[in-house]
């Protein structure tokens, strides 16, 4: 048995609240005759997709293989004979718990990657200087979290990039890297090629489990239920920042981790992996 996870959802509101939804999806033959998601977005638009088998510890089926994406820079897992785990965040707004979440990190000597849209930037600039003034990557999400794989004009596609790379320059004074997560987890071929034609690598995940419903946060139980036997070689790990228990449960989730024998990459570990 698969179970198939989309992509997730950011609904915008004004006052810059978002709401996160992942939803389960049936299969449709496409691409090299493998399984992936139904398309739900303009011409040629697919949804990120995984696959999770019933043993534990496997690595996911996905919409693409490894190397087919990253022919366009686009990474979802690493080496899957190294017990290497790649730890990112989604944080669409600051729901109070990056600090907790930072300090977590800090005491593990974990890097992480946070891929930020425009208005966390915006409305929390000192908790943006702090990761990146404490090594970790801070991604490029978009600026208002759009539907990308609609948009076929690269100048317009172009802009969603740069205005969050202005953004963070002016927050932190650095350059932002040129990692991108798609927005809903949504892309086509082309939005792969943009990006790459943009100097970006794109990155998705193998392994996320529903953590976003502020209102409706899986117990402790639950969550362990759900990462500690899907964890696997390589994986890419998709946390969302704004989950408290993905906050409470972090130390112990990382102590878990290490016990089982994994060590913690960054995603530019991760890419170099695929281009040597």
């Amino acid at each position: 048995m698969f179970i198939i996870i989309r992509a997730k959802h950011i609904i915008a509101a004004a006052s810059i609240t978002a709401v996160l939804a992942f939803s389960v999806i049936a299969l449709t033959p496409l691409l090299r005759g493998g399984e992936t998601v139904t398309a739900n977005g303009g011409a040629g638009s697919t949804n990120w997709g995984l696959g999770f088998p019933k043993q534990p510890n496997v690595p996911p089926t996905a919409n693409a293989s490894a190397e087919e994406l990253q022919k366009l820079n686009t990474y979802y897992i690493g080496d899957t004979t190294q017990k290497t785990i790649y730890l990112t965040f989604d944080a669409g707004y600051e729901n109070g718990y990056t600090p907790a979440i930072l300090d977590t990190l800090k005491a593990h000597d974990v890097k992480a990657a946070f891929f930020l849209v425009g208005n966390y930037i915006t409305s929390s600039p000192d908790l943006v200087r702090r990761m990146a003034d404490e090594g970790h990557i801070v991604g490029n999400h978009t600026y208002h979290h759009p539907d990308m794989s609609k948009i076929s004009d690269i100048s317009m596609f172009e802009a969603e990039l740069k205005s969050l790379e202005d953004a963070y320059r002016e927050t932190t004074g650095r350059e932002m890297p040129k990692y991108y997560r798609p927005p809903q987890g949504k892309y086509s071929e082309n939005n792969l090629k943009q990006a790459q034609q943009l100097g970006y690598k794109t990155f998705f995940w193998s392994l996320a489990y529903v953590d976003w419903y502020v209102d409706k946060q899986p117990t402790a139980d639950g969550a362990f239920s759900k990462l500690l036997p899907r964890i696997h070689d390589g994986a890419v790990v998709l946390l969302h920042s704004t989950s408290k228990t993905n906050t409470e449960i972090l130390d112990e989730l990382i102590t878990k981790w290490k016990s089982e024998g994994y060590v913690f990459g960054t995603l530019e570990d991760l890419a170099d992996l695929w281009t040597h």
